[in-house]
């Protein structure tokens, strides 16, 4: 064993053993400063062999540059522009509106007073006619009754003319009652108007020589109306003046 040692011990510190080189320590971060520069410049010339590659081809950066700016510049202008306009066109659609609503209105108007024409037309006409016709002196009638649905479901409209006859005729005092008969579930019933007496006042009359009268009635939704009688009462009578019926126009 003590030879085995021995003979390691001069091969290692003998003439023969191998030889021993001596450097210079130079620190990391020293190395990395040496380093630097040169990748600089390496990335410089290749950047530099790029944009003179890239005007060899045709392109200039700094045109290219100037042109995206002043389309920058373009694109904003459009885009006001464009917000202008659309807020422009939405005022124009609503004054659009206004007008049509307007215009809708005034012929909604005009259709109103020509169908008031036509209706003191015929009011004339039928007066004129009343008058030429005789009668007894305070004679009362019902003229141009007429019945119609309405808008809701169950809602009717009539209208009627009560006419005192006479040139010296009295105020005539007194109410209106509506009897509608109407066919529910198979079986027929009727329907008083008023219903009570807060509508008394709805259906009072006060007049020398006519009155015009428009009334509606609601009546169930399933009923179906087959006609509606007008009874007018005097004032303290129990028993009508005047009767009379008509039907679903």
């Amino acid at each position: 064993m003590w030879r085995g040692v021995e003979r390691r011990v001069k091969r290692r510190f003998s003439i023969s053993a191998p030889q021993m080189s001596v450097r210079p320590h130079i620190a990391w971060y020293l190395r990395w400063s040496m380093l630097v520069p040169f990748v600089l410049a390496a990335i410089g010339l290749a950047w530099w062999a790029y944009d003179n590659g890239l005007e060899l081809a045709g392109f200039h950066r700094n045109q290219a540059e100037q042109e995206l700016s002043k389309l920058h510049d373009q694109v904003a202008k459009l885009a006001e522009a464009n917000a202008q306009l659309s807020d422009k066109v939405t005022q124009f659609e609503r004054e659009i509106q206004i007008e049509q609503a307007s215009n809708q209105a005034t012929s909604e108007q005009l259709k109103s007073m020509a169908d008031e024409n036509v209706h003191l037309q015929e009011d004339l006409v039928f007066f004129q006619n009343l008058t030429a016709a005789s009668g007894k002196e305070g004679e009362l009638g019902v003229h141009r009754l007429t019945l119609e649905r309405d808008i809701m479901p169950g809602e009717f409209h009539l209208r009627m003319l009560l006419v005192q006859s006479g040139q010296r005729a009295k105020i005539f005092s007194g109410y209106y009652q509506l009897v509608a008969t109407v066919v529910e579930n198979g079986q027929s019933s009727t329907h008083v108007f008023p219903r009570n007496e807060s509508e008394n006042s709805l259906f009072k009359l006060s007049f020398r020589y006519y009155r015009r009268i428009e009334q509606s009635i609601q009546l169930p939704p399933d009923a179906q109306l087959e006609s509606v009688q007008v009874r007018v009462f005097e004032q303290g009578a129990t028993e009508p003046k005047v009767r009379q019926s008509v039907s679903l126009s």
